[in-house]
């Protein structure tokens, strides 16, 4: 037996797989990567893949970048981890300033965990916290949107509006006050952008009027909504929600975890339109996709509110193990540096134009319902029928069949249900970018074929 073909048994045999029907899994030929290389990932065959969605969204610049691997080589020769409960190391204080530099004006502090779940928790957490501290004791709810998606942890997936990943729990749940939110392709309230008015946010509005006084914040993903299948805002939507919270008192929160270091093609979605929120949570792009690292960061006003005797108990009691992990904060600062020498934003700017331009032609496809972009975020979804935007039944599988159609072809991608993803590495070249949508393109034809 091959070493190839022990790995692919053993993976079967162990391995449980996240957001993966094991029982799909074990009839196929599993993928196992070994190298990556730019925009390339490499499978223990040595077949070669164009990462079509950035292993999850965070790769930024490439797989192998030389920079980011030089800076955690040397962080190594210092010190892999020590704690920063009560102790500091230089790495994750240097990151803490440049964040609080790249960031909406009146950030100021950070704090760490390790992966967005956690930052968003710690979100959460703070603002009813300060609340409490303020003498609002009331203040004790949340508001979040349909459709929204802040992770797997219980706080997080209480704040979450996806029934398929969050119905399951609902009993270990806290209940929250749920917004409307834009999903122009198919609005809930059955109107038609922009003769809407922006409905949506009236229905925010109304739930802010009723229940302010009872809400420490809310919670918003900026411009796109993304695992419920890169939903973009319209613009506009997200300054009114800005300004309903401070209108009402109460906090927003940001969560940039997927839309951050650029993938809207801004360093952060919330720069587009010039919102300052009170809290923003950052991860995936932050170490350039190499390690786990998360910063919750939040303003003056807020920290303030923790500070007082030992005595009175005012400390924000959580934490984690790895928090400001000095190889982790090592390869984020690494990631900002390559940011700023190579100037990957300006870069970026003709590369999602060509994104778009080479998009233009899936409106065309009888299966594509709406293509959605923002930045160097999209999502092409397949429908069943044009004109009444019905769905494949679920048996058909089309998503999975789609993705696994541009697997043959050498591109790795993942669904979101029918919504086809695209997202790859910033670093990618244009005919790199090309191959990518040529390859779905035809995959997608080839599927509605067959």
């Amino acid at each position: 037996m091959t070493w190839q073909r022990r790995l692919e048994e053993a993976d079967k045999r162990y391995i449980w797989h996240p957001f993966t029907q094991m029982t799909d899994y074990q009839g196929m030929e599993p993928v196992i990567i070994e190298q990556g290389e730019g925009s390339y990932l490499i499978d223990i065959h040595g077949r070669r893949y164009l990462d079509g969605v950035s292993s999850l969204w965070v790769s930024v610049h490439g797989h192998r970048r030389g920079e980011i691997d030089q800076a955690i080589i040397e962080q190594l020769g210092k010190i892999s981890h020590s704690t920063l409960l009560g102790l500091s190391n230089p790495p994750a204080i240097e990151l803490a300033k440049q964040l609080v530099e790249i960031t909406p004006a009146g950030l100021e502090r950070v704090f760490y965990s390790d992966n967005g779940s956690t930052g968003c928790e710690i979100a959460l957490k703070m603002a009813f916290q300060y609340w409490q501290h303020r003498g609002a004791r009331n203040k004790t709810r949340f508001i979040s949107f349909k459709n929204a998606y802040h992770g797997d942890t219980l706080g997080a997936v209480s704040v979450g509006g996806i029934d398929l990943f969050h119905e399951a729990f609902r009993p270990l749940l806290f209940p929250v006050l749920q917004a409307e939110a834009p999903y122009c392709y198919r609005c809930s309230l059955g109107l038609t952008w922009p003769a809407c008015g922006m409905a949506c946010l009236g229905s925010l509005e109304r739930i802010m009027k009723e229940h302010h006084e009872e809400v420490a914040a809310l919670i918003i993903e900026p411009l796109v909504q993304g695992a419920a299948g890169m939903i973009t805002q319209p613009p506009g939507f997200l300054p009114g929600v800005r300004e309903l919270c401070t209108q009402y008192g109460v906090l927003m929160i940001a969560d940039e975890v997927a839309v951050g270091f650029g993938r809207t093609g801004r360093m952060f979605a919330c720069d587009h339109e010039g919102v300052r929120p009170d809290v923003m949570v950052l991860a995936k792009g932050i170490t350039g996709g190499y390690l786990p690292l998360a910063a919750t960061l939040t303003t003056e006003e807020v920290y303030g509110a923790f500070l007082g005797e030992y005595h009175e108990f005012k400390t924000f009691f959580h934490g984690h193990t790895y928090t400001g992990n000095p190889l982790a904060c090592a390869a984020a600062l690494a990631n900002l540096e390559v940011f700023a020498r190579n100037k990957t934003l300006e870069h970026l700017a003709p590369k999602i134009d060509l994104l778009a331009l080479r998009l233009e032609r899936f409106k065309g496809l009888p299966a594509v319902g709406e293509v959605r972009q923002c930045g160097f975020m999209t999502g092409v979804e397949l429908v069943a029928d044009k004109e009444t935007k019905d769905l494949f039944p679920l048996q058909e599988k089309m998503g999975i069949r789609v993705i696994l159609e541009a697997r043959k072809r050498g591109l790795i991608i993942r669904p979101l249900g029918d919504v086809i993803v695209i997202m790859p590495p910033l670093s990618i070249s244009e005919g790199e970018l090309e191959e990518v949508v040529e390859i779905i393109y035809q995959s997608i034809k080839t599927v509605i074929a067959s």
